[in-house]
């Protein structure tokens, strides 16, 4: 069942710097989840920093130039996509190996990387998760990724 994404009292992030990395592919849903998620990193006060790639498959290579950067470093990495299935098992494998890739990056580097790049069997389904504000993941990203600067931090020191 899907639920609502809970709207906690903003914290401060002040100080903290979150990339978002968006797919261009499937814009209408994508841009609600940015929307959303750089409106909830703006409210904490965390700097924001947003790369566009053209589909999903991109999405990790990017976030691991994040990563090894060392000009700016980031405190978090926020990944937005959404694969739609279609009649061939070509976005499973998408979604496997974006899934696969962002889970290692985030072990090796020791990095909170937020998968938000959804596997959707329909519309209906990214309609519910992207343009309802009650749910929209964008939200649930980056509260995910405040939550996880804050636990990393506290591990740091």
């Amino acid at each position: 069942m899907l639920k609502k994404t809970i709207k906690d009292k903003i914290k401060t992030a002040k100080g903290y710097r979150v990339a978002i990395v968006a797919s261009r592919y499937n814009s209408r849903y994508v841009n609600s989840m940015l929307r959303a998620a750089k409106g909830e990193l703006s409210k904490s006060k965390a700097s924001v920093e947003v790369l566009r790639v053209p589909g999903a498959f991109e999405i990790p290579v990017v976030a691991s130039a994040l990563a090894l950067r060392l000009e700016k470093p980031i405190d978090a990495i926020i990944c937005l996509g959404v694969i739609l299935r279609g009649e061939t098992t070509h976005a499973e494998h998408i979604g496997k190996s974006v899934t696969n890739a962002l889970m290692q990056l985030q072990v090796d580097h020791v990095l909170p990387v937020i998968h938000e790049v959804l596997l959707l069997e329909n519309i209906e389904q990214a309609r519910r998760r992207c343009l309802d504000e009650s749910r929209n993941r964008g939200l649930e990203a980056a509260q995910t990724a405040i939550e996880m600067t804050r636990v990393m931090s506290k591990l740091a020191t």
